[in-house]
C-alpha cells in the first residue's frame, strides 16, 4: 500500500546528489551512514538519504481515489487531483495543491500548502459553497482532513529539519530490511509527540509510520505499498492505508496517472489559482 508521500528537504547532503541518480545502497555508503552506536546521527542520516532519492523531480501531477471506511464498515469514496511543485530552496518546503472532483457535495473544494521547516506551514482551503479562500490556522493542523484519518499536517511535506531523530534498530519488514527511526516534531502545534518510521534499506522509501498522540498513546498506523519507479529515478507508492486505532476508522488512498515535470510554476500555486483549480 502506498502514497506519494514527499518525505524531506535535504539540509546537509550536497546538492550534487540531486543532480545525478545513485542507487540507494551507494547513497548510504557515500553519505557515510553513522554506526549503530550513534543513534541520533544515524537516524538523521537515514532521513537525509531518503530525501536525496527524491531531489530534482521538479513537479508532479496525479489523481487519487480516497476510500473512507467507518467503524461499522460503511464505505464512501472521493476522487481528487494532487499537484506538487518542488521548492528549489533546500532550506524551505515544497508547495502542493489538492482538488476534489467527486462526489458532488465536495467537488471544487481545494487545499493548498506551502511547507516550511520550523516556521508554521501555510495552508489555505477554497470552499465553493462560500466562494472564498479560508486560511487554515497554524494551531489546527492536527484535525481530520475532509473526514479522513489523515490530519492536515499529514499532507504537508515532511522536511528533514522538522524533526529530531533516533535510530532504534534494523529489522525485517515484508520482503525488505528496514531502518526503524523515532521522529519527534520540532515545530509547534503538531498533533503528535512522536512517530516511528520504517524505511527500507534497499531503495530508502517509507514502508510504515506509526503515530503517537499528544499523550504519547498509540493513535494510528500508515502503511505504504505498490511502489513504482519513474524516470529511472523517483519512487512513488500507489497505495497508502491509514488505520486509526482509537476510532477504528480507515482511509485508503490510491494514486494513479503520475506525471513528472509537466511545467507547473509558482503561478499555479496562488490563492487565485486555488479558486480556479476546479
Amino acid at each position: 500500500m502506498s502514497f506519494t508521500f514527499k518525505l524531506t528537504k535535504l539540509t546537509i547532503i550536497s546538492a550534487a546528489l540531486a543532480a545525478l541518480f545513485v542507487p540507494s545502497t551507494a547513497l548510504a555508503e557515500r553519505a557515510g551512514l553513522p554506526g549503530t552506536d550513534q543513534a541520533e546521527a544515524r537516524g538523521k542520516a537515514i532521513a537525509e538519504i531518503t530525501d536525496a532519492t527524491n531531489l530534482g523531480f521538479g513537479d508532479t501531477t496525479s489523481e487519487m481515489e480516497m476510500v473512507l471506511t467507518n467503524a461499522n464498515g460503511d464505505v464512501s469514496e472521493r476522487r481528487l487531483r494532487f499537484n506538487t511543485l518542488e521548492n528549489k530552496d533546500v532550506t524551505d518546503g515544497d508547495w502542493s495543491m489538492m482538488i476534489f472532483d467527486e462526489p458532488a457535495d465536495v467537488a471544487g473544494t481545494a487545499m493548498m500548502t506551502y511547507a516550511h521547516i520550523l516556521d508554521p506551514d501555510e495552508q489555505w482551503m477554497y470552499l465553493p459553497a462560500l466562494k472564498r479562500v479560508k486560511r487554515i490556522s497554524s494551531v489546527n493542523k492536527s484535525g481530520p482532513f475532509m473526514g479522513s484519518e489523515f490530519a492536515f499536517e499529514d499532507f504537508s511535506s515532511q522536511e528533514v529539519g522538522k524533526y529530531s531523530y533516533l535510530w532504534l534498530r534494523d529489522e525485517p519488514c515484508g520482503e525488505f530490511t528496514c531502518h526503524v527511526v523515532e521522529r519527534r516534531p520540532l515545530y509547534k502545534h503538531s498533533g503528535y509527540t512522536r512517530t516511528l518510521a520504517w524505511t527500507d534499506t534497499t531503495h530508502y522509501q517509507s514502508r510504515k509510520v506509526v503515530y503517537y498522540d499528544r499523550k504519547n498513546a498509540l493513535l494510528k498506523t500508515l502503511t505504504f505499498g505498490d511502489y513504482q519507479q519513474y524516470l529511472d529515478k523517483y519512487w512513488r507508492a500507489h497505495e497508502l492505508f491509514m488505520e486509526n486505532h482509537v476510532t477504528q476508522k480507515k482511509t485508503l488512498l490510491r494514486w494513479e496517472d503520475y506525471a513528472f515535470q509537466t511545467g507547473l510554476t509558482a503561478d499555479d500555486f496562488t490563492q487565485n489559482s486555488l479558486k480556479r483549480a476546479r
